[in-house]
């Protein structure tokens, strides 16, 4: 095995209240330049909802992430969605499935002096909008970085999710009737993906991905602005400075990491939904897990991932210039727990095969329909209680399938496992706390939700009450040894990081 240790990150979507504190204090730090105006490394979207920008997730449009190659998709060879080599170079000068300022938004100011300065008159003097790109006035303003915040839930936005194809007639018009209207927020940064798009993209190697940590950078000094890496991201967490003339992205704050900071996001979450660890996997086989059935694609990742307790693994791991120190991270992990022991947190569209190493604990779907008569009745006609609570995940408010098309690539049956442990540890928990639950009801629903008191309560611990360092288990990076030992000793230039058998330098 050729084991690999991954800064990894884990975002728990029931606690996000959508206060965009994390878009704040990203933005005030990297992004606050000319160039840079529309740029967020950090956002938060309302979903159902179109996104930013506009309708990411449809991958017809923008050809990001990659596919499995021979007739209908059946072998397990990847290629890149975007284009091969051949496509590359026909495009170099012009690539047609680049985003426009249009899909993001046009950054403006606000004609502040006219405002401060006008002179005494009988009318009251305005702040015309001025964009930031261009200096002119913008006549009107039609987008913005938060354009469709809290209204997921209407028709006007949300019936352009591209989450929403899976769904049936009845399901989308049951998800926007007025007195159901539900939504959730997804906070999203530059996942940090093993098989990641842009990387494999870039004509010019300008990406690479440390050896040390796992963390996705884009080299300032080699990038020649051909922006392909926005392209051949799904996700659509690179962006071009127009001021600079070079792409930039979410750098993890490696500076604060190396200092043993969290990251600002992280830092600033006023939910403390985020939690950092450290994951060891198998570099060996990312290929092979890339290239199975969507279905399976979830299964794939988690085999990735390697027990950092095993003595194989640690062997291995030290085998390949991994620290003590970052295995003793890898045991701590908080997204260990999340991913792998509790199996409870998924990637954000697994079939986009770039193995993003952001994970979601989705949010509690609101299975209560509507008050008839002083009651609550459920999606399914049942009034409240344990078995319509576990079976009205079928007709839920925001439909399993819809979840589990966003989560785990259409499988409905991963995403179920995961909702019903989640139930599971809040009736036990309410069996605790409300004791409006009885005793043998609670075991019945741990019974259900495949999960045990003791596992129940290591999640509450970790969800409700974590301190800060069980959210953030962040290891000691010692940079200045990675750059020491990546240094060919004759040249003094870059060689083979930590499980990187070849230099970035080397590998174009």
């Amino acid at each position: 095995m050729n084991i690999r240790a991954q800064v990894s990150m884990v975002f728990h979507l029931d606690k996000c209240i959508g206060c965009h504190t994390c878009s704040v204090a990203c933005k005030n730090i990297w992004t606050d330049r000319v160039g840079a105006e529309y740029m967020w490394w950090n956002n938060v979207e309302t979903k159902p909802g179109t996104g930013y920008p506009t309708l990411w997730e449809d991958q017809e449009k923008y050809k990001g992430g990659w596919e499995r190659s021979g007739a209908n998709g059946h072998s397990s060879k990847l290629r890149l969605k975007l284009q091969g080599r051949g496509g590359a170079l026909a495009n170099i000068f012009f690539n047609p499935y680049l985003p426009t300022v249009d899909d993001y938004y046009e950054p403006w100011t606000y004609d502040y002096e006219n405002l401060f300065n006008a002179p005494e008159g009988d009318d009251q003097p305005t702040a015309r909008p001025v964009s930031l790109i261009t200096g002119k006035t913008i006549e009107t303003i039609e987008a913005g970085p938060n354009w469709d915040d809290d209204l997921g839930g209407s028709p006007i936005y949300a019936a352009n999710d591209p989450n929403l194809s899976r769904l049936s007639a009845q399901e989308r018009e049951q998800m926007n009737e007025l007195e159901r209207v539900v939504f959730f927020y997804l906070p999203r940064i530059c996942n940090h993906c093993l098989n990641a798009g842009c990387v494999a993209a870039c004509p010019a190697g300008a990406i690479y991905k440390r050896g040390e940590d796992g963390i996705v950078l884009i080299s300032q000094e080699k990038c020649r602005a051909w922006r392909m890496c926005i392209s051949g991201c799904p996700y659509k967490k690179t962006y071009f400075n127009w001021n600079t003339g070079k792409s930039e992205k979410c750098i993890l704050c490696f500076p604060r990491l190396e200092t043993g900071q969290a990251p600002a996001c992280f830092h600033s979450c006023v939910g403390r939904i985020r939690y950092l660890g450290v994951l060891l996997y198998d570099a060996d086989r990312i290929e092979e897990a890339a290239g199975v059935s969507d279905a399976e694609l979830v299964e794939a990742q988690r085999s990735l991932i390697q027990d950092p307790f095993d003595p194989k693994v640690i062997g291995d791991a030290r085998a390949s210039g991994i620290s003590d120190q970052m295995i003793a991270s890898a045991q701590n992990s908080p997204v260990y727990k999340f991913v792998m022991r509790w199996k409870l947190a998924l990637p954000l569209h697994p079939e986009f095969r770039t193995l993003p190493m952001l994970f979601y604990v989705p949010p509690m779907l609101p299975v209560l329909a509507k008050l008839q008569q002083g009651r609550y009745e459920l999606a399914d006609g049942h009034e409240e209680g344990l078995a319509p609570m576990f079976s009205s995940l079928e007709q839920a408010r925001l439909p399993l399938r819809y979840m589990a098309g966003m989560f785990s690539a259409g499988n409905e049956r991963i995403m179920e496992a995961v909702y019903r442990k989640l139930i599971a540890v809040r009736l036990y928990m309410r069996a605790k706390q409300v004791k409006d639950i009885s005793e043998a009801e609670a075991q019945m629903a741990l019974k259900l939700g495949e999960t045990t008191p003791e596992e129940a309560e290591a999640i509450v611990r970790l969800t409700a009450r974590p301190t800060y360092e069980e959210r953030f288990v962040i290891p000691p990076l010692a940079r200045e040894q990675a750059i020491e030992a990546t240094l060919d000793p004759y040249t003094h230039k870059l060689e083979a990081g930590f499980g990187f058998r070849q230099s970035p330098e080397r590998r174009w």
